[in-house]
């Protein structure tokens, strides 16, 4: 089917002839479909963005408040053993000290420009299953 304009009201999208989910798949596998067009609810996209624009802005000024009222020392310097007493979790830290730096790293390790890569047999390709199934 092929449409210059999509529909613009209800009682024309309802007149556009169905088509069942596998065929749909199936054409659009094979190519025969070279544009969807997807209809959405006008008002309730922009109450939508109008409600992630909110979200977006309180907690832009909520992380900014944060990290304005410690420096990132402060930041480090709460995260000694001294700070944890008060911890739930303290017990077991201290058990399992030997596994926890002794200083908390400001930054990542440098990458050294290791890829690890597993071959089990030389030359053997990568296992590739179809989504759906040949015609």
């Amino acid at each position: 089917m092929h449409l210059e304009n999509p529909p613009t009201s209800a009682s024309e999208l309802t007149s556009l002839p169905a088509m069942n989910w596998m065929r749909f798949a199936k054409n659009l596998y094979d190519g025969r479909i070279e544009q969807i067009c997807i209809l959405s609810d006008l008002e309730r996209m922009k109450s939508e963005a109008e409600e992630l624009r909110q979200l977006h802005a309180a907690s832009t000024t909520e992380s900014e408040d944060t990290l304005s009222a410690k420096t990132k020392k402060e930041r480090f310097d709460g995260q000694s053993w001294d700070s944890l007493k008060t911890s739930p979790f303290y017990d077991v830290l201290r058990e399992h000290k030997d596994v926890l730096p002794d200083k908390i790293p400001a930054e990542l390790p440098q990458d050294k420009g290791i890829q690890h890569e597993i071959d089990l047999v030389p030359g053997t390709k990568y296992c590739v299953t179809r989504q759906w199934p040949l015609p």
